[in-house]
């Protein structure tokens, strides 16, 4: 799955282990999912939405 995470983290100069805190998960967590390796679960994906202020639609994206 694409995502816009690392693009949205950078606006707001954040680390991946600052967004890993807001978000409870693992700086692992965050890298991972930023490079698409990791799918977060729905309950992450609604947890990141929240905290960026934007919906689900504007962050993730289906691969091919």
């Amino acid at each position: 799955m694409k995502n816009r995470l690392k693009v949205l983290r950078a606006m707001r100069d954040w680390s991946q282990a600052d967004l890993a805190e807001k978000l409870e998960v693992s700086r692992q967590s965050v890298n991972a999912i930023e490079t698409g390796k990791y799918d977060p679960s729905l309950p992450l994906a609604f947890r990141i939405a929240d905290l960026f202020g934007l919906p689900i639609e504007e962050i993730f994206e289906r691969g091919e």
